[in-house]
């Protein structure tokens, strides 16, 4: 397990995530052969729509070896319209290599990166790409670091000729040379014993300090920060050598089998899932439990990831990376064995806009709901459903740049054409007051199921809570435990057509009956009685928020806040940065949609904005956007008693 690595490499778009991931293919000897965005070649962008637009859509797993260590690394995506992928693969690895453009600097989502990997633990190695390139400014980079994400850099290189064709660079720290000596300085300031040495001798042996070094980038304290350029192979092996020497093996904490699903594959063969085993051994033959699901299913084969030789395997052990086939139901996030809580993080971000699809022929509807199903067990944030009665296929999306891809992939892959609607902001709803719903299902017999339910209003951000104070001898254990079951289905759509939150929910009275009670009934009844609460609950709108941060001269100021005072925004912090300002905020999701063309024009480019989700906030009725029921309401209860049924065609 010491001579493993399990890795992500994350950047904002157009960094050169993926040249900088094939030149450490190819100085490794993993390819023959250097790949390109621009001809579409690379090992990691193998769809046909990611060769066509030159971005990843999907992440990529593979293994090489550098040395006597073995590198199993996922290349994600760097649009934030595709962090579902990001995010299951953050879940998968002990440590990440950032990539920065030296030209584009710290932008919004590295910047979200580089947080959520401090608060996760997961320790990362930094690398500023395109040092070749006009207006790169490593030094800059090195400053925001520093002062705005307050992250202690240690610079492993020296530039000459930043910023042209003739750009070289040096090494500072080496067994052979230590360039810049305040890089010791800034090792021992963080271990009195080695202080004390370092006052006594003034020397200290290179191996214990870079043994100490690793120590502190495990723990945050020192961030190690490689320079260079994919286009000139500059500084590609010293950051192989920096991700075998300061990157940490996997810790195994129990042999108690426990692992996660990140990534799905379709291939001709039938559907291979990526598992990162954090614990115990799976082996082929054997069934393993789907904590997550709570299923149990039996894996088929193993295979290895890696690049030049993938083979079929007996087993995956602790601390490895492997594809599994077998677990038709299991998906990207499902948690293997024990789940535990060391794994969850805050989310990279959620999908906030929904969209309904729209197929050019209607005789496609099948074909669109089989291409849609793949997809949606490929990224299960996409939550496709499709709505029988309106005739209407919906998912949820993070913006237009997936809409496009979307849209070019069901044509590539499945040859589907289809259109979208105009994205719809994801609103909730939540009662104000506390209400009582009622239903009685006696009718058409044979059926009973009778109960009161309590619906009463949480503060925002508590969820959803249920209860009941029935005895079983009123209501048995098993309908009891259907009608939790149901609770979240019974509140997909409320009185306003969103999904309701922020509520308790308590079964205060029930009845069932010896003779005409079914095993389906209470299941049945839930929706209409928690329907039939939320009628007098007075529901509200909750609207997403989400959190800003502009980065501008003194000289927009002005234009800029009363830009934000139009927009609804909250501006919660504004101070000074030398000749910079800093505006800190919350703003509606529904008024910023155009918001970054909106500051680019009105800064002439000279504002950097960070955005990300914060949370849901009540929203005034007026404010939002309320819609009808899709499909056929628990209110109307006689269709809806047919449709569940299945007595409905």
């Amino acid at each position: 397990m010491q001579n493993i690595r399990n890795i992500a490499v994350f950047a904002h778009v157009d960094a050169g995530k993926t040249s900088v991931t094939e030149q450490l293919l190819f100085h490794s000897k993993t390819i023959r052969k250097l790949g390109s965005v621009a001809n579409g070649d690379t090992q990691t962008d193998t769809l046909e729509v990611e060769k066509q637009r030159g971005i990843t859509v999907h992440s990529s797993v593979l293994s090489f070896f550098w040395k006597n260590t073995k590198i199993n690394l996922i290349d994600t995506p760097g649009h934030i319209d595709f962090s579902s992928e990001t995010q299951k693969a953050f879940l998968a690895i002990d440590a990440a290599i950032v990539i920065v453009s030296a030209v584009e600097g710290i932008q919004a989502q590295t910047e979200h990166l580089i947080n959520l990997l401090r608060e996760a633990k997961k320790p990362f190695l930094i690398f500023i790409n395109k040092i070749d390139r006009v207006g790169a400014d490593i030094f800059a980079i090195i400053d925001e670091l520093e002062n705005d994400l307050h992250l202690p850099t240690f610079l492993m290189h020296a530039i000459e000729n930043e910023a042209t064709n003739e750009v070289s660079i040096q090494q500072n720290w080496s067994q052979e040379t230590v360039l810049d000596h305040l890089l010791v300085e800034k090792i021992v300031a963080q271990d009195d014993e080695l202080l004390a040495a370092f006052f006594e001798a003034k020397t200290l042996p290179f191996d214990t300090l870079d043994k100490t070094l690793a120590a502190l980038t495990k723990e945050h304290v020192l961030t190690p920060v490689y320079i260079g350029s994919a286009k000139y192979a500059l500084g590609i092996t010293t950051l192989l050598d920096g991700i075998a020497n300061y990157l940490p093996p996997p810790a195994i904490t129990s042999n108690e089998l426990s692992g996660i699903i990140f990534k799905t594959y379709h291939l001709k063969d039938g559907k291979w899932l990526a598992v990162r085993l954090f614990s115990g051994l799976i082996k082929t033959r054997t069934r393993i439990h789907n904590a997550s699901q709570d299923i149990v299913e039996k894996v088929a084969f193993i295979k290895s990831i890696d690049l030049n030789n993938a083979k079929i395997r007996d087993e995956i052990q602790a601390g490895e990376i492997a594809l599994i086939k077998g677990l038709e139901q299991a998906k990207p996030g499902d948690y293997i064995g024990a789940q535990t809580n060391e794994l969850h993080f805050r989310s990279l971000s959620k999908p906030l806009l929904s969209v309904q699809i729209i197929p050019d022929s209607a005789s496609e509807t099948t074909r669109l709901v089989d291409a849609l199903t793949i997809l949606n067990n490929e990224d299960p944030d996409l939550a496709f459903y499709y709505l029988k009665e309106e005739q209407e296929f919906h998912i949820k999306i993070h913006g237009e740049i997936q809409k496009e891809i979307l849209q070019s992939m069901l044509l590539s892959r499945f040859n589907l054409a289809v259109t979208f609607s105009k994205p719809t902001v994801i609103y909730k709803e939540t009662p104000t007051i506390a209400s009582e719903g009622f239903v009685r299902y006696w009718m058409p017999k044979p059926c009973w199921a009778i109960m009161t339910f309590k619906i009463e209003p949480l503060e925002t951000g508590m969820g959803v809570q249920y209860q009941s104070i029935v005895g079983v001898n009123d209501v048995k254990r098993q309908y009891q435990n259907d009608v939790q079951k149901m609770i979240p289905k019974a509140l997909q759509q409320g009185v306003l057509g969103w999904e309701v939150d922020d509520l308790s929910i308590t079964l205060i009275q029930g009845e069932d009956h010896e003779i005409h009670t079914k095993s389906n009934d209470f299941a049945i009844a839930t929706p209409m009685g928690i329907m039939d609460g939320l009628t007098k609950s007075k529901n509200t709108l909750l609207e997403p928020i989400l959190s800003f941060k502009i980065k501008t001269t003194h000289t927009f100021i002005g234009a800029i806040q009363s830009e934000l005072v139009r927009l609804r925004a909250k501006i919660v912090l504004s101070e000074a940065q030398g000749d910079k300002v800093i505006i800190r905020g919350e703003i509606p999701l529904a008024t910023s949609l155009d918001f970054p063309i909106k500051l680019n024009a009105l800064t002439s480019g000279k504002a950097k904005l960070t955005l990300q989700f914060l949370n849901y906030q009540k929203c005034d009725i007026a404010l939002g956007k309320t819609r009808e029921y899709k499909g056929i309401s628990p209110l109307d209860t006689a269709k809806y008693i047919l449709k569940a049924r299945k007595a409905l065609s």
